[in-house]
């Protein structure tokens, strides 16, 4: 597999466990037992994935997360390991830049799965494609995935990874329904039953910062037993068209 793997994790079982694994899969892996130690290296070297833990002695996953991400870098993806089970230690690695999540105590099997969704992910974004170069426009919306860059009305909006790779498929496919399943598999790489409400806090999430009314999403719409879909031009024309006789009727 030819990759390099940076394990930040404090806990020595589960470092040995997963280095052994990903040695195992092809993985050049290195190992630092404490944040400081992990920001040094994931700073200093080139690596194809970070895996972090939340919880470390010296500089906190959340920290080095935030770090790796306002360094401005090339985009490495960060699997993050937490010991927390609540909803809102999930989110803030989310939000601070992390693509993806495990709450110990994990399987190996899913840790690898993992991995491999996101190596695939990887290998996708340095495949080129025309659809890179595209700018795309929908409303006050602009996509320029090459930039891995969305902004609303003229103005930046910040997005994670995950966010930006939902947002970008969406707007592959306007007018398509999609399962949650569906999503999981094609925008995570992976389907797992029970990981649904993933896909739900990211939706709702991505709605918060490019939506004007996101109880009343515009661009990324629920169909209710179903799933999502993203607009059609056609029905942003429509509305716009709609908006505009309300405004003459009104004068």
């Amino acid at each position: 597999m030819d990759k390099r793997v940076l394990v930040i994790e404090d806990e020595p079982e589960i470092a040995r466990l997963a280095e052994m694994h990903l040695v195992d899969l092809g993985c050049e892996v290195t190992v630092a037992p404490d944040g400081l130690r992990g920001l040094r290296e994931a700073t200093t070297g080139a690596y194809h994935l970070v895996i972090l833990d939340l919880m470390l002695p010296g500089v906190d996953g959340l920290e080095i997360c935030r770090r790796l991400r306002a360094d401005g870098a090339a985009y490495t993806p960060i699997l993050m390991l937490t010991a927390r089970s609540g909803e809102v230690d999930r989110v803030l690695g989310l939000e601070m830049g992390a693509d993806d999540y495990l709450t110990k105590p994990f399987s190996i099997r899913e840790l690898i799965a993992r991995v491999k969704a996101l190596f695939r992910r990887l290998d996708a974004l340095s495949v080129p494609s025309e659809f890179k170069t595209e700018r795309l426009e929908m409303g006050d919306l602009a996509i320029e995935p090459s930039r891995r860059r969305v902004t609303v009305g003229g103005k930046a909006v910040h997005l994670t990874a995950r966010e930006f790779d939902l947002l970008v498929h969406f707007a592959q496919h306007p007018g398509r329904v999609y399962t949650r399943p569906e999503l999981l598999d094609q925008v995570w790489g992976y389907g797992h039953d029970g990981y649904e409400h993933t896909v739900n806090s990211h939706i709702n999430r991505l709605r918060s910062k490019i939506e004007r009314d996101p109880a009343r999403p515009l661009y990324v719409q629920t169909v209710w037993g179903v799933g999502y879909r993203f607009v059609e031009a056609s029905e942003l024309a429509d509305r716009e068209e709609g908006a505009e006789n309300v405004v003459e009727a009104r004068s």
